[in-house]
């Protein structure tokens, strides 16, 4: 199927039908969120399933620098073993472009103290992160920006911390601001956010809520408006397992709906606490069938997809593959409510736009939806271009399944958190 060109491309060629089974790696948005609660807890947790990806070795790497313990020598079953609060210290951290770990490392090192520099790849230093940043000072944090006003690079340095009143915060930019505040408030002592405007995203704060549940604090949620978290100490569950992601779900289901089928991915299904699980209702909208188990989900379909205009405001990340799938339908898809795109690894609405563009696809474009006609034949041999963004590269893979040779760019950048996204891409087309 496919041939690497000095490690910088990936040709694709023209793929019929696929079928199969995949093992999904660990959810993203969990393992990060395990890794730093566990590092917050009194005691010993074994994770089991954690993503093995840039973005968790990233949070690894930094929280080992932070002195926490932590045992890598069996990585499907890593071992972290913590003290209930990071220690103060001096440290510089380099974070990548991970923005669960970014966010969430911001608001408990502004709570536990110490002296930091936080920092990243270039374009972590052009997403925002004032909406984390003023709700943290307006409790006695220290955080300077060392660089442009309202971004990364970041001083953090002990602060006086203490927690009267409501905290009040945005939630129309990112759900991982709010994230980041609710878990680090039990070091503080509790406290109740209050959310202004709309809170997008909120699948990504239940799995937050479901994490923080497990280390032994429960939060009360009111309307989605606020939430009051208890001082508890965080208490480690002694075992912890880390379920299929199903962002990365996605990609392999909708080449199910795309190409006929059956395909079948396991690690993640009705029980799942992922809101891109409902990734599945997009598709059964657009006419494939979809049967899911307690923890596998398989799509198929009979032939081309019926179009879309649906808000995916809660799935921002499968929205994504929603785009790429509306190649395939029979007329014009608009996908609303996606503003939150302009935050992520790239400004995915511009970019998402240009490359369909590539294939053929009229596109419309606005500052939170796309509208997008799908052409009679997608263009042949186009070079996607994926921006450093993981999701781009892999959601457009989906391309080559419209006939057609595709081309991607820098297919390197899935290592973020599916390394080995084109080799199951690959077993997938070849069972087909």
């Amino acid at each position: 199927m496919s041939e690497v060109q000095a490690v910088k491309t990936l040709q694709l060629a023209p793929i019929g039908r696929v079928a199969g089974t995949v093992r999904l790696p660990g959810s993203k948005s969990i393992s990060n969120r395990v890794l730093l609660l566990a590092a917050l807890s009194k005691g010993k947790t074994q994770v089991r399933g954690l993503l093995d990806a840039e973005d968790t070795r990233v949070m690894l790497d930094a929280l080992q620098k932070l002195d926490v313990r932590i045992d890598t020598r069996d990585f499907d079953s890593l071992v972290v073993a913590g003290e209930g609060r990071l220690a103060p210290m001096k440290r510089d951290l380099f974070l990548g472009n991970a923005g669960t770990a970014f966010r969430p490392l911001t608001a408990a090192l502004a709570v536990c103290g110490g002296e930091y520099r936080l920092m990243g790849k270039p374009r972590m230093h052009e997403r925002p992160i004032r909406d984390l940043v003023e709700p943290l000072r307006r409790i006695g944090a220290s955080i300077d920006y060392t660089g442009n006003e309202g971004y990364p690079p970041l001083a953090i340095r002990t602060g006086n911390i203490k927690v009267e009143g409501p905290i009040t915060m945005r939630g129309n930019v990112s759900s991982q601001y709010l994230s980041a505040l609710l878990m680090a408030l039990p070091l503080a002592g509790g406290g109740t956010v209050v959310i202004e405007g709309e809170l997008i995203s909120k699948p990504y704060v239940t799995i937050t809520l479901n994490m923080m549940r497990k280390f032994g604090n429960e939060v009360t949620v009111n309307g989605w408006r606020s939430f009051d978290v208890r001082g508890y100490d965080y208490v480690a569950p002694a075992e912890i397992y880390v379920e299929g992601d199903a962002s990365s779900a996605s990609y392999f289901l909708a080449a199910g709906a795309i190409a006929g089928g059956p395909v079948r991915v396991t690690g993640v299904g009705r029980d799942s606490i992922q809101g891109d699980i409902r990734f599945t209702e997009v598709l059964a909208a657009m006419g494939a069938s979809v049967d899911i188990g307690p923890d596998w989900i398989e799509v198929s379909s009979a032939g081309r997809l019926k179009p879309i205009d649906m808000d995916l405001n809660h799935i921002p990340d499968a929205a994504m593959t929603a785009a790429v799938t509306a190649l395939f339908a029979t007329g014009p898809s608009t996908i609303r409510n996606i503003g939150s795109w302009q935050v992520k690894e790239t400004d995915r609405i511009t970019a998402m736009a240009r490359e369909l563009r590539k294939l053929g696809a009229a596109v419309v474009e606005g500052p939170d939806f796309l509208k997008i006609t799908p052409p009679a034949k997608l263009n042949a041999g186009v070079a996607i271009d994926t921006y450093d963004d993981h999701r781009m590269a892999m959601c457009f893979a989906l391309a080559a399944l419209g006939g057609v040779p595709v081309r991607i760019n820098d297919p390197e950048c899935v290592a973020k958190t599916f390394p080995a996204y084109f080799v199951e891409f690959d077993r997938l087309t070849r069972s087909g």
